[in-house]
């Protein structure tokens, strides 16, 4: 994590009757990053990469209000008709506070974006958390809401369908467990989608099944400043359900790759 210095503070530097005014109402602001390397990229328990290996990358800006602002990239597997440079790129911006001792609140708001891609894909979703500390276990309960939106939308080749609109609520939990005398820390998720019953305009959707659960289970391994996670995941996505699918969400448009079923998957993530 680096540390930004104000210029206020610099200048204060030149003209020491002011350091401690300047001092005083200078706040800094932290960068801090991410770069990670997966056997898979599962967004809310399906697959966005044909269950092939993703590349992703996120840095972020926190002021010491509480208000934060990042990006976040990884590849796709080129699914639906998004085309362009086949990435998802994530606009962030939020704002965490401590709202009692051991409990943080962070309310923000994701632009999901497909450069160069089709139109109308992009969606912004809002969203709250809540995480609690009890002894070595982290406790975390969120929802988002995506308001309705074109890019969500179960879009069909009639007439009028362009005109449709669809919202999207996730609803989610995490719990983290640190094991005491090791690096290890035990994690565990569940998530209810609630979208379009289809896919969206461009073969793709949020949520694509409409309603569906997804969990996972999983270890992190820490060492210095990189994380290795395995986990098992999977969703109730049943096999016609996830047949419409694979057409649209697996590379080349093969229909090939297993995208909603349950898998093992691997990444190593390096902070900085």
């Amino acid at each position: 994590m680096k540390r930004i210095i104000p210029i206020a503070a610099l200048l204060a530097g030149a003209f020491p009757a002011a350091a401690l005014a300047q001092e005083a109402a200078a706040e800094p602001v932290t960068i801090s990053g991410t770069a990670a390397m997966a056997s898979d990229y599962r967004f809310r328990g399906v697959s966005q990469t044909d269950e092939k290996m993703a590349v992703q990358g996120g840095l972020t800006l926190t002021h010491a209000s509480g208000l934060y602002a990042g990006v976040w990239g990884s590849n796709l597997a080129g699914w639906g008709t998004f085309g362009g440079a086949n990435i998802e790129l994530d606009l962030i911006a939020g704002f965490k506070t401590r709202v009692a001792d051991k409990a943080t609140l962070d309310v923000g708001l994701v632009w999901y974006m497909y450069p160069g891609g089709a139109d109308n894909s992009d969606f912004a979703e809002p969203y709250v958390k809540l995480s609690g500390i009890t002894g070595p276990a982290t406790l975390t309960a969120g929802i988002a809401y995506a308001p309705k939106q074109y890019a969500l939308a179960n879009v069909s080749n009639a007439p009028n369908s362009r005109g449709q609109k669809q919202d999207n609520l996730y609803l989610w939990g995490d719990g983290a467990l640190a094991i005491a005398g090791t690096p290890l820390t035990a994690k565990a998720h569940i998530g209810y989608s609630d979208g379009n019953p289809g896919l969206g305009p461009n073969g793709t959707s949020i949520a694509p099944t409409g309603r569906y659960w997804d969990w996972s289970l999983g270890v992190d391994a820490v060492w210095r400043n990189l994380t290795l996670n395995l986990s098992y995941v999977d969703t109730d996505i049943g096999k016609a359900e996830a047949a419409r699918l694979q057409p649209n969400f697996s590379k080349g448009l093969d229909g090939r790759g297993a995208i909603a079923d349950a898998a093992v998957m691997a990444s190593v993530t390096a902070a900085f």
